[in-house]
């Protein structure tokens, strides 16, 4: 039960920012294994003046459309399933809304699973 914060610059349209909410959440069920219904994520838009990045950071030419994407998961997956997970956000916003590969940028966080209170005040996985 990943948490997902994205970024992006403000004027997309509402289709548009619900298909980075259904990739982003697709790429985590195919390559985390995550529940149905395991879906906690939270989209911020962001004027010119509040939105700043590298524009060719490590020779990527990103764009205005560029999007945050940062994900807060359980430090239980391995480096092939994140390689899988980074590569299919990619594929899934080229392919819907149609963000080109260069302008999605993912970081994960990675917490040990006593770091979760999924409401009630409980711990769930300690």
């Amino acid at each position: 039960m990943p948490l997902a914060h994205i970024s992006m610059r403000t004027g997309k349209t509402e289709a548009y920012r619900q298909a980075i909410f259904d990739g982003v959440y697709r790429a985590l069920r195919e390559t985390f294994t995550v529940p149905e219904d395991g879906q906690f994520m939270a989209l911020t838009e962001h004027d010119a003046a509040n939105f700043r990045y590298g524009a060719t950071y490590l020779d990527v030419a990103r764009s205005d459309d560029l999007v945050f994407i940062q994900i807060t998961a359980n430090n239980t997956r391995t480096k092939e399933q994140k390689k899988a997970l980074f590569r299919r956000i990619a594929e899934l916003l080229s392919e819907n809304p149609g963000i080109r590969p260069e302008d999605v940028f993912v970081n994960l966080v990675e917490v040990e699973k006593e770091n979760w209170s999924l409401g009630l005040g409980l711990s769930q996985y300690a």
